[in-house]
């Protein structure tokens, strides 16, 4: 917002008229273009300004990267991607020339990075893990002395400066990387020092006696430290980067968000195609030249291969690096092959006493193939680019979109709808209970109070919302009086097939509400059968079948007939028949439906007037 706020006040500044808003929607495809210039200059000082081209030219392309950098798509990582490379790029200058110069200019881009997004704990933890990589190979110069120091030294006060991050660069565990990696700067310059001034085996002893010293302090101070909670544990979102399984088992709210889901493989090739193979090869080729540099990218990319296949999110963190590790691979493999190429006027003015090289016969030919399998390849990633780009990114995700038989496309405005009903015919502080995916969507476009949003930290309210939509009418109008809710909102596809409805993400509704205090009596056995299926139809468990989440989605269903030759109360999604039709509504009553049922709202009754 600060960005924003910036770019528009300078605009208006050269009598550029904009609005605000204009600003926001175009936001993230400028810092999209400053991406390329950043990594065609990152690429080109691990390699050369032809590897530079490419790794430019693929990542203005890649889909894994467009997703979040459209036009409209107003989020931190628009920006922060960008800082991300700036900061990487300015870090192998300062690494290369050892110049304060640089190093000054990385911690103000580590800085804006760290007031852009709350990932930049990777940054953070990758340099000093390039630091500690370059000391167990030989490669510590004062050269790195210099850059880290500075770097972690003013990129931390910096850091600190930010309202929500504070004191956390000293005090959380995330950072203790960094700041264990300072101190072996200094230790590691101070044992050079004594290695120049002492005899071999002088130093070896005092060595051998300041490595234990050091090592007995630093285990009992920093254990005296987190036992007085003067440093924080690792969060559960770091902790499940580390343990997939951990988030699932003791966070359910953490493990709910279908970005943080593991990735698939097809996710991967649909985000990437060409440079999944390619990486490898980018792979090899920077073992095969090692430098300072191409150490760093090789730790960038190992780690953020594996922290992409914990978290679907981290895919955006993988996406640059893919990008510049194939334009390394295509640029060596073309540099082998172009040269070998010979062109007719090279083949006319060869000297006819040369020799012919009788072990490789076929050398130009052999070359010809493989440029031209090259340039098929690099096409064929543009035309996946290009359609992946059309079908899955260039549309708003609250307009949703399917093809018929004919080919011609249907639209389903039913969230816009549904959100343009509740700002009209609510009263202004109405409070909407729904599940948290859709909080930003209602406060935005309804302009109405909900329970919970996007922002998942509290985790506590979130599980009241989970136990009322698990729990029986009576008992989950319990827990809306005292929320004081007017209205609930619930997604169902039953009809139209559409499968991100809340039924099926109720489980995770289950999983959150019973993981406080206060739910500890909803269990999540209870939802599923005696053969441990979960199901809406007949055999479905009776717990779940006359619970809120299911008769809201459900009612009046049973009368609607989905698909021809099937009996009414068919649900498209779960493909069986539902198990509770002929059911009414205590105490909520149908306010809205919209036009494709994809959106239902319910108005909570009033207490019954007992006097009467």
């Amino acid at each position: 917002m600060v960005t924003s706020a910036a770019i528009y006040h300078v605009l208006h500044a050269i009598n550029v008229t904009i609005e605000i808003r204009n600003v926001c929607v175009f936001l993230a495809p400028l810092f999209s273009s400053l991406t390329t210039i950043v990594t065609y200059l990152l690429t080109k000082e691990l390699k050369d300004s032809g590897a530079g081209l490419i790794s430019a030219i693929m990542i203005a392309i890649v889909p894994g990267y467009i997703s979040r950098s459209v036009a409209g798509s107003y989020d931190n990582e628009g920006i922060a991607i960008f800082c991300m490379l700036l900061t990487y790029y300015l870090w192998i200058k300062s690494i290369k020339t050892g110049s304060l110069f640089w190093s000054t200019l990385c911690a103000l881009a580590y800085f804006y990075m760290v007031s852009s997004w709350g990932g930049y704990v990777f940054l953070i933890n990758l340099i000093p893990l390039h630091v500690l990589a370059l000391m167990f190979t030989g490669r510590f110069s004062h050269r790195v002395y210099v850059s880290y120091c500075t770097v972690y030294c003013l990129g931390t006060i910096l850091s600190m400066q930010i309202s929500f991050v504070g004191f956390q660069p000293v005090q959380s565990s995330e950072h203790m990387a960094a700041f264990g990696a300072f101190g072996l700067c200094q230790v590691h310059a101070f044992v050079d020092y004594l290695r120049s001034k002492l005899t071999d085996k002088q130093f070896q002893l005092l060595f051998k006696s300041l490595a234990i010293t050091v090592g007995v302090v630093t285990v009992v101070v920093g254990g005296a430290l987190t036992a007085m909670d003067k440093i924080s544990p690792w969060t559960g979102r770091f902790y499940s980067l580390l343990d997939p399984s951990y988030a699932k088992n003791n966070i359910p709210i953490i493990a709910s968000v279908s970005e943080h889901q593991p990735t698939t493989w097809s996710s991967f090739y649909f985000d990437f195609q060409l440079l999944v193979f390619m990486f490898p090869v980018g792979l090899y080729f920077c073992f095969s030249n090692l430098s300072d540099a191409n150490i760093f990218i090789i730790l960038y990319g190992v780690t953020s291969i594996y922290f992409s296949g914990v978290m679907v999110r981290l895919m955006l963190v993988l996406a640059p690096v893919m990008c510049i590790m194939s334009a390394i691979g295509i640029s060596g493999i073309l540099g082998v092959y172009m040269k070998n190429i010979e062109f007719g006027d090279s083949k006319a003015k060869k000297r006819p006493d040369k020799k012919i090289d009788t072990s490789y016969p076929v050398k130009s030919e052999i070359a010809t193939g493989i440029v031209v399998m090259m340039t098929i390849l690099l096409l064929t990633y543009t035309f996946h680019c290009t359609w992946v780009t059309s079908e899955a990114y260039s549309s708003p995700s609250i307009v949703l979109a399917a093809s018929q038989q004919d080919g011609s496309r249907i639209i389903f405005d039913d969230f816009r709808e549904a959100y343009y009903w509740l700002r009209q015919n609510t009263p202004e502080d109405a409070k909407v209970m729904s599940w948290w995916d859709y909080g930003y969507q209602i406060t935005a476009m309804a302009n109405r109070t909900i329970l919970v949003d996007n922002n998942t930290w509290n985790n506590t309210h979130i599980s009241r919302v989970g136990q009322a939509m698990s729990s029986p009418e009576d008992k989950a109008y319990e827990i809306m009086r005292e929320l004081d809710v007017g209205y609930v909102l619930v997604i169902f596809g039953g009809l139209t097939g559409y499968a991100s409805d809340d039924i099926n993400k109720f489980l995770w509704m289950v999983r959150i509400g019973g993981s406080t205090e206060k739910g500890q009596h909803i269990k999540e056995a209870d939802y599923f059968t005696p053969q441990g299926e979960f199901r809406v139809d007949r055999e479905g468990s009776p717990v779940l079948l006359n619970c809120l989440m299911y008769k809201l989605c459900y009612y009046r269903f049973g009368e609607v007939y989905t698909e021809q030759g099937k009996p009414g109360g068919y649900d498209r999604v779960r493909n069986a028949e539902i198990g509770n039709k002929d059911f009414e509504l205590d105490v909520l009553e149908e306010a809205y439906t919209t036009e494709h049922w994809i959106v239902r709202i319910y108005k909570v009754k009033d207490l019954s007037n007992r006097g009467v």
